[in-house]
């Protein structure tokens, strides 16, 4: 089930949209099994970092719930029409908020841009079980090879 909510004019209230997706549309949360949210982004959101995590770890808890964000990092400060936001920051900076959002919802934290991705917690989970089994290969290898001088 996808909830879509449109913020126009250069907003970025996250907390109106978070507050209209869980307490509108995630009100029958029995009827579901797992449910997670989708925030993808170019900004930092109006309202400061740690009300939204506040609020996130609160909400999350209460439905079972996981926040992702994917932030895309735009080379501009103001969009098409010219409209500045009401906070901002840097993309750096955007990316430290998101990651503290995100780990107060126990969700995943993407971030890309037009040269490509600069983090993701997906890949750096795949990156890191690659490394496991290269390593549990090359211990394999020096049984196997041990074994092999024994006999």
């Amino acid at each position: 089930r996808w909830v879509l909510s449109l913020q126009c004019k250069g907003s970025r209230n996250f907390m109106s949209a978070l507050r209209r997706a869980v307490e509108v549309d995630f009100k029958d949360k029995d009827k579901h099994k797992s449910q997670g949210l989708y925030l993808l982004t170019t900004g930092i959101p109006d309202q400061e970092t740690h009300t939204i995590s506040a609020y996130v770890a609160e909400v999350c808890r209460g439905f079972d719930l996981q926040l992702h964000v994917c932030l895309f990092s735009v080379m501009e400060d103001v969009d098409s029409n010219g409209i500045i936001p009401a906070r901002y920051a840097n993309p750096t900076e955007t990316a430290i908020a998101f990651k503290e959002i995100v780990q107060a919802a126990n969700g995943r934290f993407h971030w890309f841009g037009e040269a490509g991705i600069f983090e993701s917690d997906d890949i750096t989970v795949i990156v890191s079980e690659m490394e496991k089994a290269n390593n549990y290969s090359q211990k394999c290898a020096f049984l196997v090879e041990s074994l092999k001088q024994r006999s």
